[in-house]
């Protein structure tokens, strides 16, 4: 009892106790909690229809594509590739959602036969690298490209390349057969019938001759004309539809400083590359002068066609003799100075089908006496394919193309062997190739599609700034910004310090970049998480992110929704609209009791003669340099002989005109073919706005310029 007083004595000390317990043990639970959610948040790298797009699944379909992309194209900007690739994800998400929503699938049953069929266009630019087409129908070929896919890499360097590319263009085209199937069912929503048909059908085939008079209205002062602001509100309330901004707009003014090379840099450059030059004139190895000479292009010492080259060097490759070396010489097109050197050209196949068998023993004598074993069968005329077999391989022939080495990135002595034996060989001859490890058979079978091949070395290097010439940047540019740390002073002293200030008005997250800078992720973070009139510290921006120097203004934020009256863009073009309201009002009043060209001529009409005007396309007048579309269908609905009832408000004046002539063109109306062909019209207009709509609806969340 004793105990019990006691514990009821500290009963609030004890209720405390227990409070404070509690309260860790739920704020313990809410702590990881937030952390989890504060985790899952920092991973975001956008949203699509709700759903999280995760950073590390992003940057994994990034990766596929971007390299994808360069085999296939490998000048193409990966700045550019990337913004692509966020296109097509967000794309691939939002159909995939529509098809589930709908039912639609896309079967392995489906796939394989388009593979069969082999004319998808997809399935060309796989075989264009792989090499798994028919050499007499053209066709993509699934049981070469079958073979491909199992195939031995050991004499293809780029093999795990180019079978990843066809991986991912393998899932590229069930996503391509799914969109298809989403617009065709589309289509079956759009339906036209033979009385429009007819009507778009005269549309394009009835023309008319008019007598026109017009007033421009440029012929009233724009300062005649009384604008307040409750007009300008009015008309921003008519057009407020157009100034939609899905995601928030901000707006900075920014000076970007290119580095480019010194007179003195250049000089430096030209000394290296004729030091090149002088190399490969004296006969110096040729692999060993373009790696000691850093080009950016490795030499491969296997013949290539001539397209395998940049097109300045490409160009000058037909004029020289073999042996030549031509440079140092300068390329505009890339900024780079060459020495190029000729060293071979033959005619030789652009495609060669042969087979191969490798063979290794514990030392080289062994490998010797087994190569030379099987080269003696097979040259004996044993079967192929069954000594293959018992070296575990299969023998099988295969087809190798130009397009799938010559433009390697490198290539290995073993490499280098193998490629020129193929080029090299006759149909029907085999040769032992001895390798690094091992040995290789080889036995080529057929060749075809002759072509030119050129064995060049190249020494192309940029046309690059120097450090020095780099921190006299640095310092010359921070020196400026330190002394102007506001938009009125940076625009004060910009041009007499040699800079300019540039615009850009609708900055937007989704863009990946300031005002298309490479590089400039940064600076876009910056810009959305400035204050008006913030300016920002000098930033390194540019292509090899160094090459350019920026500062910028913050000088608008516009939330997501409308953009405002106030906003400069906006307001220009409401005013205009409102000018040439007013301007017309004042015109129509001025003619509004004029019944032919004659009495519009005397109130101060200019008359002229149009002809051919079709309802189906926008008259184009050729004194105003200006189309307009009412006039065409004020045109279409006056008789022949017939003056225009009312005034027609255009674009760039106010019309009236008499009917002269109107007359249908030779052809005849084809219900059929007139429905179809209005049918696919609508379906063009119909498939751009629905999927327009799809991307609002996504409500689609860009973060990428938090991660990249």
């Amino acid at each position: 009892m004793a105990a019990l007083g006691k514990i009821r004595s500290k009963g609030v000390f004890l209720i405390c106790i227990i409070g404070l317990g509690l309260f860790g043990f739920i704020a313990g639970d809410m702590f990881r909690s937030c952390e989890t959610t504060g985790r899952e948040r920092s991973s975001r790298v956008g949203e699509v229809l709700g759903q999280t797009i995760g950073v590390q699944d992003y940057q994994n379909y990034v990766n596929e594509f971007v390299e994808c992309t360069k085999i296939s194209s490998p000048q193409a900007n990966e700045e550019q590739i990337r913004s692509m690739a966020w296109n097509s994800f967000v794309q691939n998400k939002i159909i995939e959602h529509e098809a589930d929503e709908l039912g639609l699938t896309v079967t392995t049953d489906e796939i394989r036969n388009i593979m069969t069929q082999g004319t998808n266009q997809t399935l060309m630019e796989i075989a264009n690298v792989t090499g798994a087409y028919n050499e007499q129908t053209g066709r993509f070929d699934v049981n070469k490209y079958n073979l491909f896919m199992k195939s031995n890499s050991m004499q293809d360097p780029d093999y795990d390349k180019r079978r990843m590319f066809a991986l991912f263009k393998e899932k590229q085209l069930r996503q391509e057969l799914l969109m298809q199937k989403y617009q065709a069912l589309l289509a079956s929503c759009v339906l036209s019938n033979p009385v429009e048909a007819k009507f778009g059908f005269d549309a394009e085939n009835q023309e008319n001759d008019i007598e026109l008079a017009y007033i421009d209205y440029k012929s009233i002062n724009d300062k005649d004309v009384k604008i307040d602001d409750s007009d300008l509100k009015k008309k921003y309330d008519e057009r407020k539809e157009m100034f939609k901004i899905p995601e928030e707009i901000r707006a900075i003014k920014y000076i970007l400083v290119n580095k480019v090379a010194s007179a003195a840099d250049k000089a430096a450059l030209n000394k290296a590359l004729q030091t090149c030059a002088d190399r490969l004139k004296n006969g110096e190895d040729a692999d060993k002068v373009v790696r000691e000479g850093q080009s950016n292009l490795a030499y491969l010492g296997v013949p290539v066609r001539k397209s395998a080259f940049s097109s300045d060097i490409a160009t000058r490759l037909d004029s020289m003799s073999v042996g030549a070396v031509v440079g140092p010489v300068e390329s505009t097109a890339d900024n780079t100075l060459n020495v190029i050197k000729l060293i071979s050209k033959a005619s030789l196949p652009d495609s060669i089908e042969f087979r191969s068998i490798v063979v290794a023993g514990n030392t080289n004598a062994e490998t010797k006496t087994k190569a030379d074993s099987v080269y003696n069968a097979v040259v004996g005329g044993a079967d192929f394919e069954v000594i293959a077999k018992k070296y575990g391989q299969p023998g099988q022939k295969q087809w190798m193309t130009t397009a799938m080495y010559e433009r390697a990135n490198g290539m290995t002595k073993d490499n280098v062997s193998v490629f020129n034996a193929l080029n090299t060989l006759a149909a029907g001859e085999t040769k032992v190739i001895p390798l690094t490890q091992g040995s290789l058979i080889i036995q080529v079978t057929d060749r075809r599609a002759m072509v030119d091949k050129y064995d060049v070395a190249v020494v192309k290097r940029n046309i690059a700034y120097s450090p020095e010439t780099s921190h006299k940047y640095n310092d010359d540019f921070k020196q400026f910004v330190a002394a102007n740390q506001s938009l009125e002073s940076m625009e004060k002293n910009a041009v007499k310090s040699g800079y300019q200030i540039m615009d850009a008005k609708n900055v937007v997250t989704s863009q990946g970049a300031v005002a298309g800078i490479p590089n400039s992720r940064d600076a876009l973070k910056w810009v959305f998480e400035a204050k008006k009139n913030d300016v920002s510290e000098v930033m390194t921006c540019g292509n090899n992110r160094g090459d350019q120097l920026l500062v910028m203004v913050l000088t608008d934020i516009y939330p997501k929704g409308y953009m405002p009256l106030d906003n400069a863009e906006v307001k220009e073009f409401v005013q205009s609209e409102v000018l040439r309201d007013k301007k017309a009002e004042q015109i129509i009043e001025k003619l509004k009791d004029v019944k032919s060209t004659a009495q519009a001529k005397a109130k101060g009409a200019k008359v002229t003669e149009v002809k051919q005007i079709t309802f189906a396309s926008p008259v184009f007048l050729s004194e105003l340099q200006a189309q307009e579309p009412a006039l065409s269908g004020a045109v279409a609905a006056t008789e022949k002989g017939k003056f225009s009832a009312h005034p027609v408000k255009g674009m760039s004046g106010v019309y009236l005109f008499q009917v002269k002539d109107k007359r249908t063109l030779p052809g005849k109306f084809d219900a059929k073919t007139a429905t179809a062909k209005t049918t696919q019209a609508y379906l063009s207009n119909l498939s751009r706005t629905v999927f327009q709509e799809l991307m609002i609806n996504a409500n689609v969340k860009d973060n990428r310029y938090l991660f990249f």
